[in-house]
């Protein structure tokens, strides 16, 4: 059976393509989904579900999902890394690895951005590459998956 994977994104990425351009790039998160299937199956990695929301809650109902199927987790927190602990305690108590992506660079950015909670939580951090930080996200959960969670 292989591995399991779910990619989980947060409020406003729905506008991705339109919104900001300048900074988010005009690759729409259908396209997103799309690459990161394509990419979970050649690592032979099961995607159960990408989805996004605008909505806390619906967010940490995703994320104990994820857990109660033994999923590691793509998750883009949006502006809702730097405000929300519940989000952080939700991912806190998956067993799997969780990477945390950004398609900006919050470190670059204003200063509100840099500090997440989610980062606390997370195996690791992959911010800056546009959709491309998706696709090294799968890449890293492959890796670790392939040797171990020594990485």
């Amino acid at each position: 059976m292989a591995s399991s994977i779910v990619v989980l994104n947060g409020p406003s990425l729905n506008l991705l393509g339109s919104r900001e351009p300048e900074v988010y790039g005009t690759t729409t998160l259908q396209d997103i989904e799309a690459m990161c299937r394509e990419r979970a199956e050649r690592h032979g990695l099961e995607m159960h579900f990408f989805r996004q929301t605008n909505h806390e809650g619906f967010l940490i109902d995703w994320i104990q999902e994820a857990r109660g199927i033994g999923a590691s987790v793509v998750v883009n927190p949006g502006a809702w890394s730097t405000t929300s602990v519940a989000i952080a305690d939700a991912l806190k108590i998956v067993e799997e690895p969780v990477i945390e992506v950004h398609i900006s660079n919050i470190h670059s950015r204003e200063p509100f951005r840099h500090g997440s909670h989610v980062s606390r939580v997370a195996k690791g951090v992959i911010a800056g590459f546009g959709f491309r930080s998706y696709l090294y996200a799968i890449d890293a959960i492959a890796d670790i998956q392939a040797v171990g969670r020594a990485l």
